[in-house]
């Protein structure tokens, strides 16, 4: 199959509005009678069920979780990107799409990135009338701050807690369409397979979590908005349930996977503090606006981090990168971050974190209270208290989180960092219209493939999502749905529907009956071991030979010797977890493939064999400026290529210096 990445023509300016302006709609009457399957309740997917049911078609909406609001998407802290330019700092629509570009290392489509842009301003607008409470200055206008990789100030937040905000908002606009009866609501329900009829996609096969019960669902089209991989490495930042399942099902079925290789380091999270762990804890990128990032110049220094004198301090993102300082994008801190401690200037009991610290903040920030308060003179212990309370109303709940995880006070102490898993910009492969290489079949969000190259800039993920569901599929989904009017909902007795539950069960049984002495909890360990030591932060060409050779043999092994507990028929999240991390298991062999082939360094994807004599990321245009399009057989996996081609923005080499 040749990939049409289907980019209406034109300058790039007005692609997605002489888009709009001619694309298909589909008529009220016949709206009602179209059938619309949403998997994922986070904000692509809780915004795109909200809209479609507004429009009037008939949406079915699953979730695993309980509760749609229990969606990853609450965790985002930090905030959400839009060319509002309310700072009047030289922000514009165009600015957000070169950073963007410029920050996924080239790898991302123009077209694409460019309506990202266009459409952000107006998710500011929606999610105000939904009554989103952003920051605001003191004289009621929305705040904003500055997040990596940008020179403008286009964060809009709400303290550290913004994902939740807008989930919030997201999920009260469903649950009013819940409430007319546009939108049915599915919460502890599982896609396990896409059913395809003629080759498209018309339905799914869901098991409810409670009775373990398999259903069979119709949809005229189905929607893939389940979030991403980055439990593939099993510590991550991502929540314990977040997976892979219904995202590879889709491609299993026909859904080409594009560039799985590129997955995000965040460079500010909890390091970690042993075995024990199966979580990792993020600190909001926005604690980079005024924190500090720093080791000691000595290596081995075990003083306490108040003990070392500012002489004796390497502030070494300000050193290396002046232009940005501690905001540069997070594949470059975290590199810098993992350079430091591989060469034993790390901090901590493990010596596998570095500092970040707010002391210079807080004494700047109290020096501003005085002058607002009118007072001529302070002692620093009044200047540090005024500062403190600055601090504590811009990122209070962070550091609370902070203190109760670590017992350690940030006001006082500095925080130590580490990068980890975060974020996975791979993702299905989708075209302009946002559709897989399946008829029918769409992914919105993280779990496509489409806006941010080999590494997403701070604060785009919210604004990904909610552009995908709120202002981009209505328009691009009503466009296939119009020739569809005609195809009446097709009884769930079809015998595609009947095959495709037969081997859902099948698998499950398969699962019950090995019945082995392995936990399904340390498989995936052991695959996390794998993949963060060997397709991590920094990758090579041995390293991925092996960690491929070492999947194959654990997958071999998983369906020899797991052990399931309990029944098939009844609540079972052990049952659940198995099928989750057997597609964990083959989507990691495709990872790997994938970075072995890409022989670059690019955004998140480093190969220790490219790279700069300074130990940037170095790419190779001429070979690999392309979408790896990944294909499932029988006989394995098969590589497409989506050539890039960049008419605005020429790619040359990332400086943040």
């Amino acid at each position: 199959m040749s990939l049409d990445a289907k980019i209406p023509e034109g300058i790039l300016e007005t692609k997605w509005t002489d888009y709009k302006s001619h694309v298909k709609l589909v008529n009220p009457a016949n709206k009602r009678k179209l059938e619309i399957i949403v998997i994922g309740t986070g904000l692509a997917g809780a915004s795109a069920a909200a809209a479609l049911g507004e429009l009037g078609y008939k949406v079915k909406a699953f979730c695993f979780q309980d509760s749609p609001r229990r969606a990853h998407s609450i965790a985002a802290q930090g905030g959400i990107n839009a060319a509002k330019n309310y700072q009047n700092d030289g922000d514009s629509v165009f600015r957000l799409f070169y950073d963007t570009v410029k920050g996924g290392d080239y790898r991302a489509r123009e077209a694409n990135v460019y309506r990202l842009a266009e459409v952000s301003a107006a998710i500011i607008d929606q999610c105000v009338a939904q009554g989103v409470p952003f920051a605001r200055e003191y004289g009621g206008l929305l705040s904003n701050r500055s997040f990596g990789g940008t020179q403008v100030q286009r964060t809009f937040y709400a303290a550290g807690q913004t994902g939740q905000q807008l989930l919030l908002g997201a999920y009260s606009a469903l649950e009013r369409q819940v409430a007319l009866g546009n939108v049915d609501m599915y919460s502890r329900h599982e896609m396990l397979d896409v059913v395809k009829i003629d080759g498209k996609a018309r339905g799914i096969i869901a098991r409810n979590l409670v009775t373990g019960t398999l259903e069979r669902h119709f949809g005229h089209a189905v929607l893939i908005c389940s979030g991403g991989y980055g439990n593939v490495f099993y510590l991550s930042t991502n929540a314990m349930g977040s997976n892979v399942t219904a995202a590879w099902k889709s491609h299993k079925r026909g859904a080409y996977f594009g560039n799985p290789c590129f997955t995000q380091i965040h460079p500010t999270c909890i390091p970690v503090s042993g075995d024990h762990q199966s979580k990792l804890t993020l600190m909001s990128e926005s604690l980079r606006n005024d924190g500090r990032i720093w080791v000691p110049k000595a290596k081995g220094d075990n003083r306490k981090a108040t003990d070392i004198p500012e002489a004796e301090r390497d502030y070494y993102l300000e050193r290396r990168y002046p232009a940005f300082g501690n905001l540069v994008p997070r594949d470059v801190a975290s590199r810098a971050a993992k350079e430091r401690c591989d060469e034993g200037y790390g901090v901590g009991t493990t010596k596998m974190a570095v500092y970040l610290d707010f002391a210079d903040a807080i004494k700047r920030y109290g020096k501003i209270e005085l002058g607002k308060q009118g007072i001529a003179t302070a002692d620093e212990a009044t200047i540090i208290k005024l500062g403190e309370g600055v601090v504590k109303e811009k990122y209070g709940n962070l550091f609370e989180m902070y203190e109760k995880i670590t017992g350690e006070d940030p006001y006082k102490v500095p925080m130590r960092i580490y990068p980890a898993v975060h974020y996975t910009m791979g993702g299905l492969w989708v075209d302009y219209n946002l559709m897989t290489t399946v008829p029918g079949l769409y992914a919105l969000g993280e779990a496509n493939f489409s806006d941010h190259g080999a590494n997403r800039l701070g604060a785009s993920a919210l604004m990904q999502g909610l552009a995908d569901g709120y202002f981009v599929l209505p328009y691009t989904l009503g466009d296939y749905l119009a020739d569809e009017i005609r195809t009446a909902a097709i009884p769930v007795t079809h015998e595609a529907f009947e095959q495709t539950e037969k081997e859902v069960r099948a698998r499950i049984e398969t699962l019950m009956n090995i019945k082995g002495t392995e936990s399904v909890e340390s498989f995936h360990k052991r695959l996390g071991k794998i993949m963060w030591d060997k397709c991590g932060m920094a990758r090579n060409e041995e390293g991925l030979k092996q960690a491929i050779v070492e999947i194959r043999a654990l997958k071999e092994e998983f369906w020899k010797n797991v052990r399931v507990p309990g029944d098939i028929n009844e609540f079972n999240p052990e049952l659940d977890k198995a099928g989750r991390v057997a597609d964990f298991i083959e989507l990691g062999e495709l990872m790997c493939m994938d970075a072995l082939n890409r022989k670059e360094s690019c955004g998140g994807h480093f190969r220790e064999e490219m790279q700069t004599e300074e130990g940037e990321a170095k790419r190779d245009d001429d070979s690999f400026s392309y979408v790896a399009a990944w294909e499932y057989k029988d006989s394995g996996f098969e590589m497409h290529k989506e050539k890039l081609k960049f008419d605005i923005v020429k790619p040359s080499q990332r400086s943040y210096k």
